[in-house]
């Protein structure tokens, strides 16, 4: 059986398919929220547990950045790659602008922005925002929060905290610019699915904790897929995450988007508001 066969029949048994591996991975979470009433609509897993954000992190720097100034629109600014910036990713290695930035996860960038705006002012948004611990000390001794909180570090956030953080997000409870959610919007959009569900989202790929909480295992990936889907007038939000019980090739949090994405139509057509 195929890596990608093995994770999205993990995946399946979380969705409640009745198939239980995943692929060497536990899965750890899947919940969508009615975000007009609150309604659970689908909860699955272990909604409460904290975990590293990693790049799903990225969707409230966007909102920082474009309520700050930092992000002007779509495409502005167009930062070039510099030599020392973090690039583990070869498409990383290139000018980088807001879209790209999402589109290719580009850590250096978000790296850019939180730098740009300083510990203080990035700390009262994440305060503002209510964002998982709130923890932007970073790695215990290395003064590297601005940088790092976010990647296998400090900040932790569950499930059911990503989804309280989207419903305030697409319910504009967040005391933003209304510019900050229209291009959050834009740039997170990842396309319309079967059924006429709009989804916008963000995977993210990390680390868990090592059983001695130390630091982080790197045998074992968290993935995530964070987001909402809206069709005319009802709008959901999401998160779904996973964890790696052995290494993989490839990262979590893609897989993991591959194989929700195919299956949230059914689980939105047929799953009633407050189903457990």
């Amino acid at each position: 059986m195929s890596l990608m066969v093995r994770f999205a029949a993990g995946l399946l048994g979380l969705f409640g398919i009745g198939l239980a591996s995943l692929g060497g991975a536990a899965p750890l979470c899947t919940l969508i929220v009615d975000a007009g009433t609150g309604a659970v609509v689908y909860e699955r897993g272990h909604c409460a547990e904290r975990v590293t954000p990693a790049s799903t992190f990225k969707v409230p720097l966007a909102l920082i950045g474009y309520d700050s100034g930092y992000l002007t629109d779509e495409h502005h600014p167009a930062l070039p790659y510099r030599e020392g910036y973090v690039a583990t990713d070869p498409s990383w290695k290139t000018t980088v602008d807001p879209t790209s930035w999402i589109t290719n996860s580009v850590v250096w960038y978000s790296q850019q922005l939180t730098t740009w705006l300083g510990p203080e002012r990035l700390q009262r948004y994440v305060d503002r925002f209510g964002y998982g611990n709130r923890d932007l000390r970073g790695n215990p001794g290395m003064n590297d929060g601005l940088t790092q909180a976010w990647l296998d570090s400090s900040l932790r956030i569950s499930p059911k905290e990503q989804v309280a953080f989207l419903a305030k997000v697409v319910n504009r409870q967040l005391g933003l610019a209304p510019k900050a959610y229209d291009m959050t919007a834009r740039i997170t959009a990842v396309g319309k699915l079967p059924g006429g569900w709009d989804v916008h989202g963000k995977s993210g790929t990390g680390f868990g904790l090592k059983l001695d909480g130390s630091g982080p295992d790197l045998t074992r990936q968290v993935g995530w897929f964070v987001g909402w889907a809206v069709r005319d007038t009802r709008t959901v939000v999401f998160a779904a995450a996973g964890i790696d019980e052995q290494p993989e090739p490839t990262r979590a949090g893609v897989r993991l988007k591959q194989a929700f994405l195919a299956e949230l139509p059914r689980l939105l057509d047929k799953a009633a508001p407050g189903t457990p």
